[in-house]
């Protein structure tokens, strides 16, 4: 399963929450808030609300991320492996979020929902734990990523968060995250 694949899984996953929930949600809010109708970044189609080409994208002032993991925005020659510490990936995945909502005109402090998806690193020579050992591996992940997590917010500004172990994320993150974020200062739009 290609990188592509798994980003349009991801986005479909977040595009459905956000039919389900965001519909309603949206449809409450006072047309006069100060967002925009809709905001445009390069290479986003902003009449879209959701995407099947996996691609980060701003509708109605909403960012919607995708899908970022701890490879995302990275050369080749400096990704990283799931032989790697686990506080490697959380890290370099947070970094290329927070780059993420900033290039969309927004910030760490104005997301407004996380999921976050975590695995055990799956290679040879990497025996899996079972039963309460695998419970104990997953709780160390969270506890890790609660710690680092947590420095990249602002005080009480920590947005809602849902995080789910997985048996496996493609490619060689550890960590995948998916979101969305208000759009508090809008890019200027793509000269054509």
């Amino acid at each position: 399963m290609g990188i592509n694949t798994r980003r349009g899984f991801f986005s479909k996953l977040a595009s459905m929450a956000v039919f389900v929930t965001g519909v309603k949600l949206f449809a409450q809010q006072d047309s006069t808030s100060g967002a925009s109708a809709s905001t445009s970044l390069p290479n986003t189609h902003q009449d879209m609300p959701r995407r099947s080409d996996g691609e980060h994208h701003v509708y109605e002032g909403i960012y919607y991320i995708s899908g970022t993991g701890a490879n995302d925005g990275y050369p080749k020659e400096d990704h990283v492996l799931v032989t790697d510490p686990f506080e490697k990936h959380v890290t370099r995945t947070m970094e290329a979020l927070k780059k993420s909502v900033e290039r969309a005109g927004s910030n760490m402090d104005n997301i407004l929902h996380l999921q976050v998806f975590l695995c055990l690193p799956l290679a040879d020579g990497i025996s899996m734990p079972t039963g309460k050992a695998r419970f104990d591996a997953h709780k160390a992940q969270y506890d890790a990523l609660n710690k680092i997590y947590k420095t990249y917010f602002s005080e009480g500004k920590a947005p809602s968060r849902a995080c789910m172990a997985l048996e496996w994320i493609p490619g060689d993150s550890l960590i995948e995250i998916v979101g969305s974020a208000k759009v508090v200062n809008p890019p200027a739009p793509a000269s054509a």
